[in-house]
């Protein structure tokens, strides 16, 4: 079963200025995944949305089709995409080098959360930035 990595893990990587792909970054404010693109921005991350059917800008920032067409380093990549999607993600942030890879709450892919640990990402999964933040550095 899995198990997400040591708070003291989870706050290390948050505490980084970090090049953030959102994975399923919606332009529509009341969704969750533009809510957390908006926080991870104003908490000082560079995001890079990923969303095929978006525009072209979403928060101000270029919109891109797929993970592996991001131009530049990410870091870590934020996934708001159902569980059964997750794989194929997983795989493309391998393949771009990426540290670490997150998914939302409700969001759980075993297969690719192992994948992804054995290949030396830090995987943290079912768990939200909006939660860890205020938990994790009490604000």
């Amino acid at each position: 079963m899995f198990t997400n990595p040591p708070d003291d893990v989870v706050r290390a990587l948050l505490a980084r200025r970090l090049n953030v792909a959102v994975v399923g970054c919606s332009p529509n404010p009341a969704r969750d995944s533009h809510r957390i693109a908006r926080l991870l921005l104003e908490r000082g991350h560079r995001v890079f949305p990923v969303n095929p059917a978006a525009g072209p800008e979403i928060l101000g920032q270029r919109v891109y089709g797929d993970l592996l067409a991001v131009p530049e380093r990410v870091d870590m990549v934020d996934i708001f995409r159902r569980s059964d999607q997750v794989g194929p993600i997983v795989a493309a942030a391998i393949e771009k080098g990426v540290e670490a890879v997150w998914t939302q709450l409700g969001v759980i892919d075993e297969a690719a959360a192992e994948l992804a640990r054995q290949a030396g990402l830090t995987v943290i999964m079912d768990r939200c930035p909006a939660i860890e933040y205020p938990r994790l550095f009490g604000r």
